[in-house]
């Protein structure tokens, strides 16, 4: 009995301790939560008017949250919902105040989802339940009469338990049944969130300045253009670049047949210290359609003017103008285009944006990874596209050569097109042999038909098309090329290799003068491994030359129109410079941005020509990054010739050695800022000449033949 008793006394004491601590939660929460229509209003320096549907339920709502604004909203902006069911409420911009909460998300468009709660509704997170005292809505009448008193009464301020004012979200247990979805709302054109590429703009997080190249910027690309007339996803890029180039150089120079400025020489060659200027202002205008970010563009119209200045000082007459009475030095400006070409999109092969592609106009093309083969910007028809998620890349295409300007190299659309015609097919495929390494397989056929056209001459007038050696006469050829191209890595180190056989017909041999079957083969390999800062390599070139210029056979090596990137390119005398062949005719020993001495009339107007001596090159080169900003090129060469015989046939002597030298040659290339927006380089390449290149030039070469270059390169 009296364990009984005990039991029933604490019991009863539990239940009075109980009702003591759950009493005063509920008095407080009516002490701390005034009713709707007696809530204090604080005053503020800016309110926002929006007229929008309270749902019954709120998806999310933290207990005691005052002011919550997720979004931006423009001072003296409205925002209209459906009046039937609307009501008027104000917004205070602060948070820590009393008022009403806000939730708003941002949809696709101009579209804004808002949800509006009162601030002294609670929810009961433990038991999913709703507090029933729900405030009334506020008419739009009281709203304005509520706004004239708070400029004038004092606010009633509550005292409140401190609270962090970091929300944090939190899902209430609610019944699905209840929630009502809330309904969008439209901005008004005054607000600047016209579509989803402008959502951080009108946030004000980023500067839009046009010209900002480095943020969000509507002619770089970043935002669309013209909306209202083609659509929300037309994009327009403009890059523009200034290409600034002064070169000095030390070339073997004829004396002139006419006349000189040296009238007591009486030797074959003249002073052949050189310089120039050229500036380049390049314009590249493109209109895009399509979000690029993941899938090639649906359309894509671009339009590349190019513009240039250039001046050449020689010392010899002759030397820039075949004409004696212009002088030793030539100015010369020209504009020319380089890119006009429609791209469209024509269709999309997996989930991946594997695609197919059309290209039509003036283009860009490069053969193979490192220019050895064609690089060039001809006027042509490509498809293109990728297969099995990019690792299959493809081009097919037809090309026709342009007519250049003689002096600058650009495009001259004014001239009609050659007859050279390019007829491309090569495909690309990544980890091919082991992961980490690209092989590339290609077909070119080279259609030329410039021997059934008159001769040509270009602006300085001298003759380019037949060249002036041999037979002196008009030839055509067909010639197809086969090559094997890789670059990539293995393990650590890097190697990038090409191999073409090039087979065909020549219907008039520039020696023999009758039809000749082409048959050469090229080959060449660049390998380099990084150590922390340091990039060592080794190069090796063989370009076979022809053994017999009369035995029906040409066996010389040539490529539709080099530019290799290859055993130091523009720091090298030997590919930087076009070493006129003294004797020889008007032809140069090698071309300019070349390495083949393929025994052309120029770079720009010259044909193929594969009687020539071949070449054999091997070379050594590093490169150190000093600086992120800051790097240090340098290499070495070691060039030969792989035959004699057509160059005995033209010096009508007998040559001994197939040496041509020791090319070496150091760069620095400097980007202030890190970046490709501001680029200096500075180079200087000498050749020392071996014995075969002293038998050909005699005492011309005696002195050092040297190429200094600064290029100057700015980018928007």
């Amino acid at each position: 009995m009296e364990y009984n008793r005990r039991r029933r006394f604490a019991a009863r004491a539990l239940a009075l301790a109980a009702l003591a601590v759950c009493l005063p939660a509920p008095l407080c929460v009516r002490a701390q939560v005034p009713a709707a229509d007696t809530a204090p209003v604080a005053p503020m320096a800016e309110r926002y008017l929006l007229h929008v549907e309270v749902p019954e339920v709120p998806i999310y709502e933290k207990p005691d949250a005052t002011a919550l604004l997720v979004g931006r909203l423009e001072q003296g902006v409205e925002v209209e919902a459906d009046r039937k069911t609307g009501d008027w409420y104000r917004i205070k911009r602060a948070s820590g105040e009393e008022g009403w909460v806000l939730n708003a998300t941002v949809a696709t468009g101009t579209a804004i989802l808002v949800r509006l709660f009162p601030a002294d509704r609670r929810i009961d997170y433990q038991a999913g339940s709703v507090d029933p005292r729900v405030p009334q809505s506020v008419p739009p009448g009281k709203l304005a009469e509520r706004t004239e008193a708070s400029k004038t009464e004092e606010p009633r301020v509550e005292r409140r338990r401190p609270q962090s004012n970091t929300l944090e979200p939190r899902l209430p247990l609610i019944d699905p049944s209840r929630v009502v979805p809330p309904s969008p709302l439209y901005l008004s054109e005054e607000m600047p969130v016209r579509d989803r590429w402008r959502l951080v703009k009108s946030l004000g997080l980023l500067p839009y300045k046009p010209l900002d190249p480095y943020n969000p910027n509507v002619i770089k690309g970043d935002l669309p253009v013209l909306e209202k007339e083609l659509g929300k996803d037309w994009f327009f890029n403009l890059t523009a670049v200034s290409d600034t180039v002064i070169e000095g150089r030390r070339l073997p120079t004829p004396t002139g047949v006419q006349s000189t400025l040296d009238p007591g020489a009486n030797g074959t060659f003249g002073r052949g210290r050189q310089a120039s200027f050229a500036e380049t202002g390049i314009i590249s205008l493109a209109l895009i359609k399509g979000d690029t970010t993941f899938k090639p563009p649906e359309y894509e119209f671009r339009f590349v003017p190019v513009f240039n200045i250039n001046r050449t000082i020689t010392q010899e007459v002759r030397a820039v103008n075949i004409n004696p009475a212009f002088g030793a030095d030539r100015n010369d400006s020209f504009a020319g285009v380089q890119e006009l070409f429609f791209d469209k999109h024509l269709r999309d092969v997996s989930t991946r944006y594997d695609f197919d592609s059309v290209r039509i106009g003036i283009q860009p093309f490069t053969a193979d990874f490192r220019g050895f083969l064609f690089l060039d910007q001809p006027f042509g028809v490509r498809l293109f596209g990728t297969r099995d998620n990019n690792q299959w890349q493809y081009n097919a295409g037809w090309f026709r050569r342009l007519e250049k300007d003689t002096n600058s190299g650009l495009n001259d659309i004014g001239r009609r097109m050659r007859a050279d015609d390019i007829f491309l097919f090569n495909v690309y495929r990544q980890d091919s042999l082991i992961p980490g390494f690209t092989s590339q397989g290609t077909i070119l056929y080279n259609r030329n038909r410039e021997g059934d056209r008159s001769d040509f001459y270009n602006e300085n007038g001298f003759l380019e098309r037949p060249a002036v050696f041999g037979t002196g006469r008009a030839h055509n050829y067909d010639v197809t090329y086969l090559g094997y191209n890789g670059d990539g890595h293995i393990g650590k180190w890097n190697v990038t290799a090409s191999a073409y056989y090039a087979i065909g017909t020549d219907d008039r041999g520039m020696f023999s003068g009758r039809r000749e079957d082409i048959g050469a083969l090229f080959g060449a390999i660049e390998v380099s491994r990084d150590f922390d800062w340091v990039r060592v390599r080794a190069s090796g070139l063989y370009a076979s030359g022809d053994k017999d210029p009369y035995d029906g056979k040409a066996q010389g090596f040539d490529s539709v129109l080099e530019n290799p990137q290859f055993a130091g390119a523009d720091t090298s005398y030997w590919i930087r410079q076009a070493v006129p062949l003294i004797g020889g005719g008007g032809v140069a020993l090698s071309m300019r941005n070349g390495v083949l001495p393929a025994l052309r009339s120029s770079r720009e107007f010259g044909q193929s020509n594969f009687t020539n001596p071949g070449l054999h090159l091997i070379g050594i080169g590093a490169d150190f990054d000093v600086k992120p900003g800051l790097r240090v090129i340098s290499n070495v060469n070691y060039l030969e010739f792989d035959d004699l015989s057509s160059l005995a046939v033209l010096r009508n002597q007998k040559l001994h050695s197939t040496q041509i030298g020791v090319d070496a040659s150091v760069g620095v290339q400097y980007r202030p800022h890190f970046t490709q927006n501001i680029v200096v380089n500075a180079s200087m390449g000498v050749l020392f000449p071996g014995r075969g290149l002293r038998e050909i030039y005699g005492n011309a070469v005696d002195s050092t033949q040297y190429s200094a270059l600064i290029n100057i390169l700015l980018t928007f």
